[in-house]
């Protein structure tokens, strides 16, 4: 398994390696929708509004929720240590028609920004279902600023 280690979720490992092994390919990659961070517009070509959503959830796409499984034929893959995993190998994989996806609809959130890190204490602080660690022992080291 690969995991990134910029996210938070509340992925299924065992249900995403059995559906790795159901789908017998080199690669599964865990997809999720990310939230909308604004909102979308649709205009017209006189540029009038004619549709305003605040934060569409359903407008994005699938991306990379940053969690794989991948069977040791994924080192053919990879030509040395100078390979951008997300770039050559991927898409060799999805040419091969080699890479699954197990898509996920609960919890999800990057850290990528300080407003991300942000969001995240504050979740901790409000006892998430992902909290799973003894908030006692881990609160200061994880929170302090």
């Amino acid at each position: 398994m690969l995991a990134y280690g910029d996210v938070v979720a509340d992925i299924n490992l065992n249900s995403l390696l059995e559906f790795h092994k159901m789908h017998q390919r080199i690669a599964t990659v865990t997809t999720i929708h990310p939230p909308a961070r604004f909102g979308n517009l649709t205009l017209d070509t006189n540029g009038n509004v004619i549709c305003f959503k605040e934060k569409p959830e359903e407008e994005g796409g699938w991306i990379s929720g940053g969690f794989f499984v991948l069977n040791p034929e994924v080192f053919d893959y990879i030509e040395d240590d100078a390979t951008i995993w997300e770039r050559d190998p991927v898409n060799k994989l999805v040419d091969d028609q080699q890479l699954a996806a197990y898509t996920h609809q609960g919890f999800w959130k990057c850290m990528d920004t300080l407003r991300d890190k942000n969001e995240l204490i504050e979740l901790w602080n409000k006892d998430q279902p992902w909290n799973l660690w003894d908030k006692a022992r881990h609160e200061q080291t994880i929170l302090e600023p």
